[in-house]
């Protein structure tokens, strides 16, 4: 567990990610009060790669659940392997007809079978999805609930409920608690407004872009070969590009790429005909390189 909202950033950073004040302070208190963390924030902020560092940074697990329309329970909790539940039926078949053999009628064999049945739903036959792998580990894990907001309010609905005991009820096993409390990271890229509710359990954060230090911070970290002119003019071309109204702003990964484009074709200088032949390295729409192109 870190010690200081000091130590918090420090062992971010050796994972290679620069933390905010704001950011370093919520996950240090995440970590004393045992909360969850909802980030929200514009895509490609580095949400998700705070929750990777953060468990790195830890030495947590890292378990992740990519949510998306139509996510249900049985996706995101666990699963019966029926397919190996026939395998072993076939298998212990003539165990099967002796213990059905003498019944009288088809209800008693029936009755016989049911009273079996803990054979097949046990937890060999139980296929863990990421809700349940966190509760179970046998070590410290930090769940990752990417994009939460793409996911519908019936399941998030269910999601409180795990948050709140962080145990989940299996109707053929019983309750199952949390071997360890896992550590929880909600993103959210605002595409549609997250209940109270949720947000009354979690810890809230907004991720913005970072301003032009930090970013040049992260890209003179990730391409350590760029000449440091040429790394200042990307950050500033970057920063500059999404003050327009483009359809896909630039994340901080594709500013990085782009300063790691320039390395590979070893350029000196950022030229016009560069920006141009590379734009659509840190531009992933057409229309968007067209308004870049006639802007810049």
């Amino acid at each position: 567990m870190f010690t200081s909202i000091n130590d918090v950033r420090e062992g971010l950073l050796r994972q290679q990610y620069i933390a905010s004040d704001d950011i370093a302070t919520i996950v240090y208190l995440a970590e004393r009060m045992g909360k969850p963390v909802l980030a929200e924030g514009p895509a490609g902020v580095g949400k998700t790669e705070l929750a990777k560092t953060w468990a790195a940074a830890s030495g947590r697990e890292l378990i992740r659940l990519q949510c998306y329309e139509g996510l249900d329970e049985a996706r995101a909790l666990y699963e019966w392997e029926y397919s190996k539940q026939m395998l072993y039926t076939q298998l212990l078949r003539d165990k099967l007809g002796q213990v059905i053999g003498d019944a009288a009628t088809l209800a008693d064999a029936a009755d016989r079978v049911g009273r079996e049945e803990n054979v097949f739903f046990s937890e060999r036959f139980l296929l863990p999805r990421p809700l349940l792998r966190a509760l179970t580990s046998e070590t410290p894990a930090l769940l990752l609930i990417d994009e939460i907001d793409r996911a519908d309010a019936e399941f998030e609905a269910f999601l409180l409920e795990v948050l709140s005991d962080f145990q989940v009820s299996i109707p053929e096993l019983g309750t199952i608690k949390a071997v360890h409390q896992p550590m929880v990271v909600l993103t959210s890229n605002n595409t549609r407004e997250l209940s109270e509710a949720l947000k009354r359990r979690a810890l809230y954060l907004f991720v913005d872009y970072p301003d032009f230090e930090n970013e040049l911070r992260v890209v003179q970290m990730r391409a350590p070969d760029l000449a440091p002119a040429i790394a200042r003019q990307v950050v500033e071309m970057v920063q500059l590009l999404r003050g327009l109204d483009l359809k896909k702003s630039p994340s901080v990964a594709e500013t990085v790429d782009w300063a790691k484009a320039l390395v590979a074709i070893n350029a000196e200088v950022l030229d016009e005909r560069i920006i141009k032949d590379t734009l659509s390295v840190v531009l992933k729409h057409e229309s968007d390189v067209r308004k870049a192109k006639k802007n810049l």
